[in-house]
C-alpha cells in the first residue's frame, strides 16, 4: 500500500466510524434527555432517584433561563473552590505516594479554572505536580462535570428553539441538575467504563503504585511515573477536555501507546458532539435540521485536515536546501508510531472539538500546519466543538445566518418558525464579539509587557504565534498549546485563567438568555417567503457566515504570525 493510500485510508476510516456512530448515539441521547422512557430503567433508574432524593432535587420542576444560569454559575464556582483547595492541601491528603508538595497559588488558580471551564490548559507537568488524589477527585471529576454542564447548556438552547408555547409550563428550559446528572449517569460514566477497559487492554496503565526506577538499555537509571491513567484518559477525550495525566499528554506511551488507541481517542472526542446534531434534529422534529449542522461541521473539518495534512506532508521548506530527505514529511515533534497523518488528524480533531489533548508538538508544525489548529479554534469551536459547546455555538451562527438571509430577501427572519428579532441578534453578537475581544486584547497586552515577553521560547512571527495561540486556546476553552511558551508564571497563570473564565461563562450566559427569549415565541407557519433552513443552500450560507465572522476577524493578527512566517521560512530563516 502506497503512503498516500495509507494516509487516505486512515482519514476515511475515522470519518466512516464517526458517521456510523452519529445516528445510534444521537437516538440514545434523545432518549436520555427528552424521552419519558429512559434507557435501562432498572439499572439507572434507582440510582437516579436516590441521588435526586439525597440532593433534594425535584426532577419535575424545571428552570427558567435565569434559574438555569444561576445553577450553572453556582455549580461551577463551587467546583473552582474545591479543586483549588485540593491542590493547595494535597501534601496533607492521602494518595500521594511521591509526597508532592502543595501547588503554588497562581498555578492552583489557573488549573482550577482550567478544568472547571472544560479547557484543561496545563501550565504544569502532571507527574511532578499533582498527587493521585488531586488527579482523581479534582481533575477527573471536573472532566465529567464540566462536560455535563456543556451538554446541559446545549440542551437548554435546543429546547428554547424547538419547544412550542405551553409545552411544559411557561418559560422553562429543563432542570440543570437533572441534565447534569443524566449526562454523567447515562452517558459519560458507562462509555468511560467500557473505554477504560479497552485502553487498559492496549497497554494504558491504571494503578496506584509508587513511581518505579528502572535501568535502561544504555545502563542509566530512569524513573517511570505510574498512576490511574486509563480512567482519566477516557473521560478527558470523551468530555473533550484534553488534560493529560502526564506532561507529554497523548504523545506519552502510557496514555496513547498504539495506532489503535490513537484512533479510539479521536473517535471518543468526536462521538458526542457529532451525535448531538442528530439529537437536535429529533428535538426539532425535523431531522434535516440536524444534518445541516452536521454537514457544515463536516465540511470545515475536511477542509482543515486537508490543509494540515498537506502542509506537514511536504516537510519544512527551510531544510530543503540542506540535502535532508523529507519524503516522510515534517516529523519534527511527532511520534513515529503515529506519523504525519496520525498526528495531523489528531491535531485537527482536537482543535475542532475543543479538546486540549495533543499527540504531537504543535510548536514544531510548519507555519501553515500550525495555522490550521489555531484557525480551527478561532472559528468559535463549532466544528463539532466541545461536548455541548459545539452544538450551541453552531446554533448561534445558524441564527446569524438566518438573520442575514432575512435581510437579503426583505422578510423578518425566522428559525424553526420563530421570529429572530433585535434582542436575539444583540445577544448573538455579544456571543460572537466576546471571543475576538478576549483573544486579540490579551494577546496585544502580552506582546508589549515584559512579563508576557519573558516567557517566549521564540522570537519574531513564531513568538507572536505562541502568544496568539495561548489566548486562542484559553478563550476557546481548548487547552492545547504551541508549547514554546513557558506559561507557569504569575502573569500567564492569571491572565489565561481570566481568559478561560470569560471564554466559558460570558458566552454561556447569552446562549441561555437567547434560549429564554425564543422559548415562548409564537410559531409562524412557513410561507412563500420563508427561507428554508434544512437545505444545502442554508448549509453553504452557514459555512460562509462562520468563515467571515471567524476567520476574517483574526486575519490581520494571523498575517503577522504564521502567514508571514510561512513566507520567511521559505527563504531559509527559522525562529
Amino acid at each position: 500500500m502506497s503512503s498516500l493510500l495509507y494516509d487516505l485510508t486512515q482519514i476515511l476510516l475515522f470519518c466512516l466510524v464517526i458517521l456510523g456512530l452519529t445516528r445510534p448515539l444521537g437516538i440514545y441521547l434523545f432518549r436520555v434527555f427528552e424521552s419519558e422512557r429512559k434507557p435501562l430503567p432498572r439499572l439507572f433508574g434507582p440510582i437516579e432517584r436516590a441521588v435526586f432524593r439525597l440532593c433534594g432535587v425535584d426532577p419535575q420542576r424545571e428552570h427558567t433561563w435565569q434559574q438555569y444560569t444561576l445553577a450553572l454559575l453556582v455549580f461551577s464556582g463551587f467546583g473552582v473552590l474545591i479543586t483549588y483547595a485540593l491542590q493547595r492541601l494535597q501534601h496533607l491528603l492521602p494518595l500521594n505516594p511521591q509526597h508532592l508538595g502543595p501547588v503554588a497559588p497562581d498555578l492552583a488558580w489557573n488549573t482550577a479554572v482550567s478544568f472547571t471551564t472544560n479547557t484543561n490548559w496545563q501550565s504544569y507537568s502532571g507527574e511532578t505536580t499533582m498527587s493521585y488524589l488531586t488527579q482523581m477527585a479534582g481533575l477527573t471529576w471536573h472532566n465529567f462535570t464540566s462536560a455535563a454542564a456543556g451538554i446541559g447548556v446545549a440542551l437548554a438552547l435546543a429546547r428554547g428553539l424547538t419547544r412550542r408555547p405551553g409545552f411544559i409550563g411557561p418559560r422553562t428550559l429543563g432542570n440543570f441538575w437533572v441534565d447534569v446528572l443524566r449526562s454523567i449517569l447515562y452517558v459519560l460514566l458507562p462509555i468511560s467504563m467500557i473505554g477504560t477497559l479497552l485502553l487498559v487492554s492496549q497497554g494504558v496503565i491504571q494503578n496506584l503504585s509508587s513511581y518505579r526506577q528502572i535501568i535502561t538499555l544504555e545502563g542509566t537509571k530512569q524513573i517511570l511515573a505510574m498512576g490511574p491513567v486509563a480512567s482519566q484518559e477516557v473521560i478527558k477525550l470523551l468530555g473533550t477536555n484534553g488534560g493529560g495525566f502526564f506532561n507529554a499528554n497523548s504523545a506519552h506511551p502510557f496514555e496513547n501507546p498504539t495506532a489503535l488507541t490513537n484512533l479510539i481517542s479521536m473517535v471518543l472526542i468526536f462521538a458526542i458532539p457529532a451525535a448531538l446534531t442528530y439529537t437536535y434534529g429529533r428535538m426539532a422534529a425535523a431531522q434535516k435540521q440536524g444534518w445541516v449542522l452536521f454537514g457544515a461541521m463536516a465540511f470545515l473539518f475536511l477542509a482543515g485536515i486537508s490543509v494540515l495534512w498537506a502542509a506537514e506532508s511536504h516537510g519544512n521548506p527551510a531544510l530543503s536546501g540542506l540535502g535532508i530527505d523529507e519524503s516522510a514529511g515534517n516529523l519534527e515533534g511527532k511520534e513515529v508510531r503515529f506519523g504525519v497523518v496520525g498526528s495531523s488528524l489528531f491535531a485537527t480533531v482536537t482543535t475542532d472539538a475543543s479538546c486540549g489533548a495533543v499527540n504531537a508538538m504543535h510548536d514544531s508544525f510548519t507555519p501553515l500546519g500550525g495555522l490550521v489548529p489555531m484557525v480551527n479554534i478561532q472559528l468559535g469551536e463549532v466544528i463539532f466543538g466541545g461536548v455541548g459547546a459545539g452544538l450551541y455555538g453552531m446554533l448561534i451562527f445558524a441564527l446569524l445566518a438566518v438573520f442575514i438571509a432575512g435581510l437579503m430577501v426583505g422578510r423578518t427572519p425566522e428559525y424553526l418558525g420563530k421570529k429572530i428579532e433585535a434582542k436575539e441578534m444583540t445577544l448573538s453578537m455579544l456571543y460572537v464579539l466576546i471571543f475576538p475581544l478576549l483573544i486579540l486584547g490579551l494577546s496585544a497586552w502580552a506582546a508589549v509587557v515584559p512579563a508576557g515577553l519573558s516567557s517566549l521560547g521564540n522570537a519574531g512571527p513564531h513568538g507572536l504565534s505562541e502568544i496568539l495561540y495561548a489566548f486562542t486556546s484559553a478563550a476557546g476553552n481548548n487547552g492545547s498549546a504551541f508549547a514554546g511558551l513557558s506559561a507557569n508564571t504569575p502573569f500567564w497563570n492569571v491572565t489565561l485563567g481570566v481568559a478561560m473564565l470569560a471564554g466559558r461563562f460570558l458566552m454561556m450566559v447569552p446562549v441561555l438568555a437567547i434560549a429564554g427569549s425564543m422559548l415562548n415565541k409564537k410559531v409562524v407557519h412557513p410561507g412563500p417567503g420563508t427561507f428554508p433552513t434544512c437545505t444545502l443552500l442554508f448549509c453553504g450560507l452557514l459555512i460562509g457566515v462562520i468563515l467571515i465572522l471567524g476567520a476574517l476577524t483574526f486575519f490581520p493578527a494571523l498575517s503577522l504570525g504564521p502567514i508571514v512566517e510561512h513566507f520567511v521560512v521559505k527563504h531559509g530563516r527559522l525562529f
